[in-house]
């Protein structure tokens, strides 16, 4: 076979593998190395660069070995040597796996490591079948790629090709993917093209992978003016798809990436074509979700309409007017959705700023989005890894809000006018908090993160002394989910309702439909909204009173707390409107 290496940075590059001599590669264009070598599953190697005499006064040190930047697999970790793996030699039972479109869909994002209590793909596994009976139709992992230590949320990953050891490597994901498919979910992976973690990043040894003098929240950004860097973005997203059977891939921060403006192409819009040309190759839906800020259409227009092409985008306006209802924080970017128009707003356009006043950004924000963009190209969610374990405490809606209001925010998230989208534990209302975790083994490095983590929500106004070491292995113990608690109480009702929910979704076209036409909405007061879209109306009251709806006779009732249906709405079957013609929509007043 022919290893490659991309090392414009050196003048010598060798493959070095344990118990044989070392193997120099030949330069090519571009700066690009190769060589013929035989490598089996699990060989190690790696890469020594240097000036061309071996004193070490390069970029690299001198003798020091290096992962391949496009590693499959690090057994010990970042900073050691690779393993050759091979991924087709995995015997896959999805070949008659059709795929499974977004619209229509309930994604479910989780984080491996504290799904379960093993923090493993294969315990994830198990749970599968649980996800398939709450009604979830795509599984959204949390990054997986490899990263210094052994747990983190994921976006400090350094080698974009592999899967961290301790989840399963790629063998436990291949796994993972192949039992999801079997079980009808499909699975979409949380990459990350923005920046690099602050450990084992050797990339800028081999090239100029990272942009010189700019940088980004989290460190220097990549050089997409490089050709060989746009090649590895692109290059791993097809990987996941089409090596990993992967079946979408969630863009992490895409505001945060940059080129200059002579590039005849955006790096979404070359993604987006390349991935549109592999489902077509493979015959089966593939799915590019963006999370940007932006507020910017472009990211879901078509290329032909001189869009990106990104297939769906997260809607964080919509978490931050639901948020607002539900909590009554006011505080930072939630300051402009206190207006009880802002929920009416994301509910019929998809974003509140929309070209207008962000008092938080200081400045014009968003542009208004076209009436016939597809309503499921909005992925909507009330909670999300970043809105929870950036709060102080981790805290989740379930460790401040009601019973009540918990049943609120199912309903708003599960007959949102997008694609709805759960926390893993949401469900239920976990008791766990979802806290920022790290495990950087460099004492310098976990004390910097320790110190910036609190400084940044002091800024913000917030108890810094409730913000937890983020290094102290307590904190990722404490983010892991009981599930015990599923099964008790209130915990048990939450997830019923949450099951009708997904099931009425599924029986009742109008709680899918895509068309915003449809879409009306208007506050009826301060805490009180009136939602439609089509035949279907949502009435919800977070008042301290009751409030009586007067609705056409006959109308049938699908989920009600009135006294007619169940008011935990387990088990309770629709019903028909007769004389009085009016339901009672119960107060949901208090929030704790």
């Amino acid at each position: 076979m022919t290893i490659e290496v991309w090392a414009p940075r050196a003048e010598r590059v060798r493959l070095r593998r344990p118990g044989h001599d070392d193997i120099d590669l030949t330069a090519g264009d571009a700066g690009w190395w190769a060589a013929d070598v035989a490598l089996a599953a699990g060989d190690e190697y790696g890469f020594v660069l240097s000036d061309g005499d071996g004193d070490g006064d390069g970029d690299a040190a001198s003798d020091a070995v290096r992962p391949d930047p496009r590693s499959r697999r690090q057994p010990r970790g970042v900073h050691d040597l690779s393993a050759w793996d091979d991924p087709a030699s995995f015997p896959w039972t999805d070949g008659a796996w059709p795929g499974r479109a977004l619209a229509g869909g309930l994604i479910y994002e989780l984080h491996i490591g504290t799904f379960t209590p093993e923090g493993t793909f294969a315990a994830a596994i198990d749970k599968l079948a649980y996800l398939v009976d709450l009604g979830v139709t795509h599984v959204e992992l949390l990054p997986v790629n490899g990263f210094n230590g052994t747990h983190n949320w994921g976006y400090d990953g350094v080698l974009w090709y592999t899967v961290q050891e301790e989840y399963g490597g790629p063998e436990g994901y291949r796994r993972f993917v192949d039992a999801a498919h079997a079980a009808g979910l499909a699975v979409i992976q949380d990459v990350v093209y923005n920046h690099l973690g602050p450990s084992g990043n050797y990339l800028p040894e081999f090239g100029p992978y990272l942009r010189d003098g700019h940088a980004n929240t989290w460190g220097s950004s990549i050089d997409l003016d490089q050709r060989a860097v746009r090649d590895h973005i692109v290059g791993n997203a097809l990987m996941w798809l089409r090596d990993m059977h992967v079946d979408g891939l969630r863009l992490d921060a895409v505001h945060a990436l940059h080129e200059s403006a002579e590039s005849p192409v955006h790096i979404l819009a070359e993604l987006s074509a390349r991935v549109d040309a592999l489902a077509a190759e493979l015959g089966r839906p593939l799915t590019l979700i963006a999370e940007s800020d932006l507020n910017d259409p472009i990211m879901i227009t078509a290329r032909d309409a001189g869009g990106y092409g990104i297939h769906a985008q997260w809607v964080d306006d919509w978490h931050h007017a639901v948020h607002v209802a539900l909590t009554g924080e006011t505080a930072g970017y939630y300051a402009d959705f206190a207006d009880p128009a802002a929920l009416p707003k994301t509910w019929r356009g998809g974003f509140f700023h929309d070209g207008t006043f962000s008092s938080f950004r200081g400045r014009d924000w968003g542009r208004p989005v076209s009436a016939d963009t597809p309503a499921w190209q909005f992925v909507e969610f009330a909670q999300d890894h970043d809105q929870i374990g950036n709060r102080a405490a981790g805290d989740r809606l379930s460790q401040s809000l009601s019973a009540d209001r918990l049943a609120v925010a199912a309903v708003l998230t599960m007959t949102a006018p997008g694609t709805p989208m759960l926390f893993m534990g949401e469900e239920w209302g976990a008791s766990t908090p979802w806290q920022f975790f790290t495990s950087h083994p460099e004492p310098e490095l976990a004390e910097a993160v320790r110190v910036g983590r609190r400084a940044e929500f002091a800024e913000m106004g917030w108890d810094e002394s409730l913000v937890p070491d983020p290094n102290d292995p307590a904190t990722f113990e404490r983010s892991k989910l009981d599930w015990s608690e599923a099964t008790e109480g209130a915990h048990a009702r939450l997830l019923a309702l949450y099951r009708d929910l997904a099931r009425l979704r599924r029986e009742r076209p109008a709680l899918s439909d895509s068309d915003r036409s449809g879409h009306e909405a208007e506050a009826a007061g301060d805490s009180r909204w009136t939602l439609r879209r089509g035949p279907a109306t949502v009435y919800v009251n977070l008042s301290p009173e009751e409030w009586t709806v007067t609705l056409p006779e006959g109308q049938e009732v699908w989920l009600s707390t009135d006294d007619r249906g169940d008011a935990a709405g387990a088990d309770a079957d629709s019903f028909s409107l007769a004389a009085d013609a009016a339901v009672v929509v119960g107060p949901h007043g208090p929030r704790g």
